[in-house]
């Protein structure tokens, strides 16, 4: 959800009522595949936490806690509904069913990596844990992933605006972390899907 439709102010308001229960269900509903701002909400946490109305340590952990929540019940419903939604998508869409087999495949076979970079990573932050939940991903193996990945993410973002707050204003902050995660997406979707796509045309064409 762009800042567009949901002001900085209005986060900021946000934060500033519901403390760290906004930092929580905010990331928790993104993790969850609901496209809400969360990483805005928790850099509002942590820059709140900076100018001493919030509590670092507890902002820190309702990041982490609501990310790995949220990405338990994203995976939860990749497993056990996501695999008929993307064949519906991918009919509407002409792709056939092996092609989608295909790129299942070699999801799984980066299913961990995905799940911890993910989390940097504009809309794969959303769609990660599901997708790992689609590919049949070891739950085990899903929620280790899952765990570190929500503590470096919840970490660095936390600090970020905790320490670069006191000297830049949030909405610097906000702008940088956009930028950086547009252009990670932009370079993770190249890598993934352009191959597959050039294969898909080549056998149609052929």
């Amino acid at each position: 959800m762009s800042l567009e439709m949901v002001s900085l102010e209005n986060i900021q308001e946000l934060a500033g009522q519901y403390g760290y229960w906004a930092v929580f269900i905010g990331i928790l509903l993104e993790n969850v595949g609901i496209p809400l701002p969360g990483e805005t909400i928790t850099l509002a946490g942590g820059f709140l936490a900076g100018s001493g109305e919030l509590n670092y340590w507890l902002v820190l952990g309702c990041a982490i806690a609501g990310a790995v929540l949220g990405g338990n019940f994203g995976y939860l419903i990749g497993r056990y509904g996501g695999w008929a939604l993307l064949l519906t998508i991918g009919k509407i869409l002409r792709i056939q069913e092996e092609k989608l087999v295909e790129l299942k495949q070699q999801f799984g076979e980066n299913a961990g990596k995905t799940v911890f970079i993910g989390r940097f990573i504009a809309l794969l932050r959303i769609f990660a844990s599901p997708l790992a939940g689609i590919v049949e991903m070891p739950y085990l193996k899903f929620m280790a992933y899952n765990i570190a990945g929500a503590t470096a993410w919840g970490a660095i973002m936390v600090s970020l605006s905790f320490f670069a707050g006191k000297v830049v204003p949030l909405e610097q902050l906000v702008t940088w972390a956009a930028q950086f995660a547009v252009l990670a997406l932009l370079i993770v979707a190249a890598w993934i899907f352009v191959p597959f796509f050039l294969e898909l045309r080549q056998t149609k064409e052929s």
